[in-house]
């Protein structure tokens, strides 16, 4: 949230933006693609295997081999509930090479903390974000397991 109190958020319609059932909105993109126009982060959570470019807002990297699950599960746990809570008032992304595999494992982890049973949150990120999020069978376990 911004220091003046006021509420920064996406617009729904905007490219990459899941809203989730609570109303909360976080965009998903793949760093290889360009930045899309618009606003731009108010908070960043970057997916990647090595350390990601630097970027004029406030980011968290986690680590997170591609095609592979985060090397450290419970900071995953404590970032991507800093990625829900901080969606409640700021425009937050979340974003690995591609913006499907890693990027859709972690918007379906948001989901469960959001709400969604784990059990549907890969169907639910399918059909809201990218029919092509998460990527392997281990990614969709892990969000089966992911617990809030």
């Amino acid at each position: 949230m911004t220091t003046s109190g006021e509420t920064r958020t996406w617009e729904s319609a905007a490219a990459g933006v899941l809203r989730l059932p609570s109303g909360r909105l976080v965009r998903g993109r793949g760093l290889r693609h360009p930045l899309p126009d618009g606003d731009v982060p108010d908070f960043g959570v970057y997916l990647l295997g090595k350390q990601p470019p630097e970027v004029a807002w406030e980011t968290r990297w986690l680590p997170w081999p591609d095609f592979r699950l985060p090397s450290d599960r419970e900071l995953a746990r404590k970032v991507l509930r800093e990625v829900w809570d901080r969606a409640a008032g700021e425009r937050v992304e979340v974003a690995c090479g591609g913006g499907r595999g890693r990027t859709g494992t972690a918007l379906a982890c948001v989901a469960v903390l959001d709400g969604v049973p784990a059990a549907e949150a890969v169907s639910y990120v399918r059909e809201h974000y990218d029919r092509h999020a998460v990527e392997t069978p281990w990614q969709r376990r892990y969000v089966q397991r992911f617990t809030p």
